[in-house]
């Protein structure tokens, strides 16, 4: 019989020590990841969040507690799902106040590199024994779905909190068939009296006509079991009123209440109304809204009896109202008001990979929102949706969102853009359904839905499939050609933050948390770069005995975390920047090109530095061949880009600058994660898992294959040096230079010169090529672009910059545009 690694751990794991250090583990894969709100201890509180790890060596398997001090390696996607970790330094721990309770805490890690050498060896992961201590195999917990520290009764969702999480969540249980007694029923209308005359109410009668994502409002110190919340509307013959779901009723019966089913209920009571809340749009309905009181459904004091009415036992004589939707079309969005409300179904053309954004605002534990962004045709206009979507609340959905499926959002909100395409965002009462999912909803009879289905019967799969993308950076909308907006606000689309804080952003950024920052400063210097980064990720270097990527070992103390000082942000409120739309053309500025910064082509091996180092080691952007050979002592900080052809212009001032650099933060590589690509059917899969995040539980259909690499007609690399001349950041600037580009849909596409200037300000390079229609367009050449760089010498400038983590070391830094500050324009306080 094969022996268990994890078994002789467990062992080693006695009454006479239960600490266990060792640098021979053997591999084990990571099966499951699992997040909940950590017990409160005493002192500082690293981490809002714990995590439980469950991992297999083939044998058998064990929930395992994650020290906090390596929650920063999830955060980061490090340790996730689907990889091999050697687990180098645990210890047991025992439950002091509960008896046959205990689990293993990995205090600990290496991670392997690449896949996992374990999982390909197991038929089936679920049937392998859970691990459990001798004396605790009664222990309910170490075999449930369920927490390992026992004061939290359920798992969130490990990316968001918006998300049904775990077992305890049920679907799809049969309907009751039991006959009503609707004789002794109240009405809506009537519930706003009952409420004035603390009458009890009499059972209600009603139809769910919209329904909100779920809402987790748990903190430290609150003793709810499910500290869960979602509203509905619910409607009788005489109006609309909400109803709130609470606590361990969410999980029960929270994906089982959908729009159209109709409930009878007991034992309901009566609050007043929450007025700060998010509220659907309902003049459609035509129906009266009774907005002062709403209709609360708890699991106790007093314990609400929920039954959910079969579709066929519902009477017509009962006068429940039909669902009504607000459908528009395409062609119809441009008249549609800021902020109404509207439904849509469109053809999905392009898919975004999924990213995440921190609740702003938020006073209790921090947590993210997941969105991605989507574009949808619907035959009614040359433009499509453009679709901000967040997570509703059914993850299913969400994550199988790909080109070619027919997608239905409801109660989106219209965002008009001056001078550019409006956009629709999700609200709290959004649901989406993709193809697969539409059977049965109330929206299929909806005449534009039927339009629509007619219209898709003439279309041509391959003819569509050549306009698809999936994935990569995508960011809408693009900023205003004059930044009027007060920079200086936290709350401004780009706050302009000091370059000391840009360092902090960067090194506490999470994984696909996206964020928008401008920085003040001087473009100093720029080089083409013709391929993106296919490197993996290396956190740390590889072992060359062991194939390990050494994550260094982090030990259970508390460390001291370096903050940077402070700087403050500059005293001007209000800044007007503008994007030079009347660059000189390249010929206009051929004469003099060379005047001050001179472009150069030298084939060359090239070495980019990583991190901070010391400002003379920056002091040239190239390296010979030669040089390169001599630096073997300095590989750990370095990695090669690909290409060996460099294109680049310095500023005059620069060499002199960088002896006064403090720190250089060398992010600017363009990932191959960052460019989107075509979508194809024999993909499918694989392109789906690229996009989404990665999953809580691995599955034996999570591949491994990698996608092959994009093609790329280049990039930009361009240093920023801060308006102090402490800090600089190296960011890739990507231009958009086909109109069958995602990117380029709602992009203003003014002609300019394309000057080095012109191009960072408009973000694309004129005229775009245009592939669909095999239009013949001829991009300028980088070299002729870079010889326009002089221009840039000594110019004082705000950029606009895209953060988002791609997980493990990869951090992606995007120019999404430059303004250019002009003195007579700064607006001092």
């Amino acid at each position: 019989m094969e022996v268990s690694f994890l078994q002789r751990t467990l062992d080693c794991l006695s009454s006479r020590s239960l600490k266990l250090q060792t640098e021979e583990a053997a591999p084990v894969a990571v099966t499951a990841l699992q997040r909940y709100m950590c017990e409160q201890a005493e002192g500082q509180q690293l981490d809002s969040y714990s995590y439980d790890v469950t991992v297999t060596d083939g044998v058998c398997r064990a929930k395992c507690f994650v020290h906090p001090s390596l929650n920063h390696l999830v955060h980061t996607n490090i340790l996730r799902t689907g990889v091999d970790i050697y687990i180098t330094q645990g210890s047991f721990v025992y439950n002091e106040r509960r008896l046959g309770h205990g689990f293993i805490c990995i205090e600990k890690l290496r991670c392997a590199v690449g896949g996992s050498a374990v999982l390909p060896l197991i038929k089936d992961v679920g049937s392998l024994p859970m691990l459990v201590k001798h004396g605790m195999e009664r222990s309910v917990v170490l075999q449930s779905d369920v927490p390992l520290q026992v004061s939290r009764k359920h798992y969130l969702s490990l990316w968001n909190n918006d998300d049904p999480e775990g077992d305890i969540w049920t679907s799809g249980c049969p309907p009751s068939d039991t006959v009503l007694d609707v004789s002794k029923i109240t009405l809506l209308r009537s519930l706003e009296s009952c409420f004035r005359n603390a009458w009890k109410p009499l059972p209600l009668l009603v139809k769910i006509i919209h329904k909100s994502r779920l809402r987790y409002y748990g903190k430290f110190g609150l003793k709810i079991d499910y500290p869960f919340q979602a509203y509905f509307e619910v409607a009788d013959q005489s109006g609309t009123m909400s109803l709130v779901l609470w606590n361990e009723l969410c999980p029960e019966f929270y994906q089982r209440l959908n729009v159209g089913t109709v409930l009878y209920l007991q034992n309901y009571t009566l609050k007043q109304s929450y007025s700060n809340r998010s509220h659907p749009q309902m003049d459609h309905h035509r129906l009266k809204t009774f907005s002062s009181i709403e209709i609360c459904l708890n699991p106790r004091n007093p314990a609400s009896v929920i039954t959910v009415v079969s579709p066929k036992s519902v009477l017509p004589q009962w006068g429940l109202p039909e669902v009504s939707y607000q459908f528009i079309t395409r062609s119809e969005l441009e008249n549609v008001s800021n902020n109404s409300a509207c439904d849509v179904i469109g053809l999905v053309t392009f898919v975004g990979r999924v990213e995440r954004v921190k609740s702003k605002g938020n006073k209790g534990p921090e947590k993210y929102w997941t969105y991605r962004w989507i574009h949808a045709v619907d035959g009614t206009s040359g433009h499509p949706f453009i679709l901000e979507v967040f997570s509703s609340s059914q993850p299913e959905i969400f994550s199988r969102i790909c080109p070619m499926t027919y997608l239905v959002c409801t109660q989106m909100r219209v965002c008009q853009v001056q001078n550019s395409l409006p956009y629709l965002t999700s609200s709290c009462e959004t649901e989406t359904f993709i193809t697969g999912y539409h059977k049965g909803q109330p929206y299929v009879s909806d005449p534009k839905v039927k339009s629509f289905i007619q219209w898709t019967k003439t279309l041509k799969d391959n003819v569509v499939l050549q306009k698809t993308a999936v994935g990569g950076q995508y960011c809408y909308p693009r900023p205003p050609q004059k930044c009027t907006q007060s920079l200086s606000d936290p709350s401004a689309q780009a706050p302009l933050i000091a370059a000391a804080d840009l360092k902090r952003e960067l090194e506490t950024l999470q994984y696909r948390e996206h964020k928008r920052l401008a920085i003040q400063g001087q473009i100093t210097a720029v080089r083409y770069m013709k391929s993106p980064k296919t490197t993996e990720p290396q956190q740390t270097q590889e072992n060359e005995s062991t194939g390990v990527l050494q994550v260094p070992d982090v030990s259970t103390d508390v460390r001291e975390q370096a903050v940077s000082d402070t700087h403050n942000d500059p005293s001007t409120a209000e800044q007007t920047s503008e994007a030079s739309s009347t660059s000189p053309s390249v010929e206009e500025i051929s004469a003099s090109r060379r005047k001050r910064g001179i472009p150069t082509r030298e084939a060359k091996r090239t070495s980019l530095t990583r991190g901070s180092v010391p400002a003379k080691r920056r002091a040239g952007l190239e390296t010979t061949v030669q040089e390169e050979k001599d630096s073997d002592s300095e590989s750990e900080e370095a990695h090669n880009v690909e290409g060996s052809d460099v294109l680049s212009w310095e500023s005059s001032s620069w060499l002199e600058q960088q002896q006064e650099v403090k720190e250089h933060l060398c992010q600017g590589a363009l990932y191959q994660d960052s460019i989107s690509r075509r979508f194809t059917f024999d993909e499918k899969d694989v392109l789906l898992q690229w996009g989404n995040l990665q999953p809580t539980r691995w599955a034996p259909e999570q591949t491994t294959d990698t996608i092959p690499p994009v093609v790329c007609q280049g990039y930009y690399q361009v240093t920023i040096l801060g308006i102090n001349m402490q800090i600089a950041i190296d960011a890739a600037f990507f231009p958009v230079v086909s109109s069958d580009e995602p990117r380029a849909v709602g992009l203003p596409q003014d002609p300019h010169g394309n000057t080095m200037l012109s191009c960072l300000s408009s973000g694309f390079l004129c005229p775009l090529s245009d592939t669909a229609n095999h239009s013949e367009t001829t991009l300028p050449e980088p070299e002729d672009v870079l010889e326009t760089a002089c221009e840039l010498e000594d110019m004082h400038v705000v950029c606009f910059l895209d953060l988002c983590h791609l997980g493990g070391d990869k951090v992606e830094v995007l120019i999404n545009k430059m303004y250019r500050v002009t003195d007579d324009e700064v607006q001092q306080n």
